[in-house]
């Protein structure tokens, strides 16, 4: 008996890709951005085919996400943000809000949204997981959402149900 195996690939030729970015705490936003985008265009995206969408705050990203899958442009979108811990419980309900929205903004377009939204303890700790290279938040949300664009067709290809 043999099992069928469906994967995606970081292929991003011919592909189109939202990538949905906070302005707070662009100091640490900025550099997810620059790790996505690096990431993309080094899996073959061209740099034409990435339109960045800028976003006050996370709270606003699935919002922004939605939209942007709703469009039919986009293979895949993805969500990059920072939420550093205060001493309020702001920081849970933000967090929870905005994992719980894109979950439900995938679901609800069909379009792969990568989850690239930092929940940190401190700015140190946000500035560490958006340093540049291969562990870099930024890069890692890209390279799943090129996995989930090109995962889809193939199951849908491969005769899976959705």
């Amino acid at each position: 008996m043999s099992v069928r195996i469906i994967e995606g690939t970081a292929a991003g030729a011919g592909l189109q890709v939202a990538v949905v970015v906070s302005r707070y705490n662009d100091f640490v936003t900025e550099r997810l951005l620059a790790g996505a985008r690096d990431t993309l265009v080094e899996s073959g995206v061209s740099p034409d085919a990435v339109t960045v969408i800028r976003v006050p705050g996370a709270y606003e990203i699935p919002l922004a996400c939605q939209r942007a899958a709703q469009t039919g442009r986009y293979a895949a979108v993805i969500a990059l943000g920072c939420l550093i811990r205060g001493a309020t419980a702001h920081f849970e309900y933000i967090a929870s809000a905005v994992a719980h929205a894109l979950a439900a903004a995938a679901s609800a377009t069909g379009v792969p949204i990568a989850f690239g939204v930092l929940t940190t303890n401190s700015a140190e700790e946000a500035i560490e997981r958006a340093a540049a290279g291969p562990s870099n938040k930024g890069r890692e949300a890209a390279l799943a959402a090129l996995e989930m664009a090109t995962l889809l067709p193939a199951i849908d290809v491969a005769g899976a149900p959705r």
